[in-house]
């Protein structure tokens, strides 16, 4: 829910420009990009440095995981937790290939924006739950938790904090 994550920064106003990217795109913006687009200096420089912290919430979740498994205070990461559920989260599908396929396809039909054509498009709800279903949850059992996930399934990383 980009606009929502936006208004939680004080930003919405620039919601109609991030409505016209891919999650990729938005991604990917840099301050040069925002300023083509006249974006203030302050809100360019606040929406990249958020833009950063989306960026490492894959990292921090391995952080909380092993914060809670080796017994520390619940009430830290349940904040961290809460914060994130309140910014944008891509659908994990492990169909990557053929979802990249289909959203450059779709990508051709849409009018050119902010920053190129080339990029991934969101997922369909139904290859997300799919994507989801294939992750089997260990119990709580103190381990550090079953299979390594893969690289960008924030879901899957973030159901499995909560599990722990």
């Amino acid at each position: 829910d980009v606009p929502a994550w936006l208004k939680s920064l004080r930003l919405h106003k620039y919601a109609a420009l991030f409505s016209q990217m891919t999650y990729e795109e938005m991604m990917a913006l840099t301050e040069c990009q925002l300023e083509a687009q006249n974006v203030t200096k302050g809100a360019r420089h606040k929406i990249v440095i958020s833009i950063q912290k989306l960026k490492e919430r894959q990292n921090l979740l391995k952080s909380l995981e092993r914060d809670i498994l080796e017994g520390g205070n619940l009430r830290v990461p349940l904040q961290e937790l809460h914060q994130m559920i309140l910014t944008p989260i891509k659908a994990y599908s492990s169909q990557n290939s053929s979802t990249e396929e289909h959203s450059r396809d779709a990508d051709s039909h849409h009018p050119s924006s902010l920053i190129g054509s080339d990029s991934q498009g969101s997922d369909c709800k139904d290859s997300a739950a799919a994507g989801m279903q294939q992750h089997h949850l260990p119990g709580c059992e103190g381990e550090s938790g079953g299979a390594p996930l893969p690289e960008g399934d924030l879901p899957g990383q973030f159901t499995r904090v909560m599990g722990k």
